[in-house]
């Protein structure tokens, strides 16, 4: 028996409605870099646009994250350090996987790129060069590829003028360290496609800048 094109749908031929899934956009570059700063005004923009966005950060504000956060200051071991990373982004993960089947945008304040970036430098007299495979590998089983990931590229000297600034200092907050940070940085740019932002302009250029490429997406 045919339907009329125009007839009413019952419920059992009804569309069920999809929820389109979000978008995933990850900030990333040295400290000092502003990406922080430039993550949260593309949030507050996304959301004044109608495209509802969760800002979220590594490390999390979870368990997990404070664990970080303490592993940072007593570790005796980098490789605990580094496991530990690894430990909050599974847990991250999942919540982000969540978020973006909801059909939320989610702004992600350090990601897979930080871990890589930060902790080949750290892991370097461990395990050489083989450092960065290694952390891709260990992440590999449950990491997504964001959408587009900002790499806010900036001398680490300049990095440093501006750190100089802020009360206290993080460890990882040195010239030799950032130097190398920043060269990881950008190889991880010509491997995974970043898209390369030149933070040492005005904060209102760089949001420009980003904006110019979330607008299109």
């Amino acid at each position: 028996m045919s339907v009329a094109a125009n007839a009413p749908l019952t419920s059992t031929a009804a569309a069920v409605e999809v929820t389109a899934r979000g978008r995933f956009l990850v900030f990333e570059g040295i400290d000092g870099s502003g990406k922080s700063t430039v993550a949260r005004l593309m949030h507050e923009r996304m959301n004044a646009a109608g495209r509802p966005s969760v800002l979220t950060a590594e490390p999390t504000d979870s368990w997990v994250g404070d664990m970080v956060r303490r592993g940072n200051r007593e570790a005796a071991s980098p490789f605990t350090e580094t496991l530990l990373y690894v430990a909050d982004r599974a847990e991250h993960t999942t919540r982000i996987d969540r978020w973006l089947n909801e059909g939320k945008h989610v702004v992600c304040d350090r990601y897979m790129g930080s871990t890589i970036a930060y902790q080949s430098v750290t892991l370097r007299p461990h395990l050489g060069d083989s450092a960065r495979e290694w952390l891709r590998s260990v992440n590999a089983p449950f990491t997504l590829r964001p959408d587009v990931t900002f790499l806010l590229l900036l001398d680490p000297e300049l990095a440093m003028e501006r750190l100089d600034s802020r009360p206290g200092r993080e460890k990882f907050e040195k010239l030799d360290f950032l130097r190398g940070v920043d060269d990881e940085y950008r190889r991880l740019a010509e491997t995974d496609g970043y898209v390369v932002i030149d933070a040492s302009r005005p904060l209102e250029e760089v949001a420009e800048a980003v904006w110019s490429v979330i607008a299109r997406m």
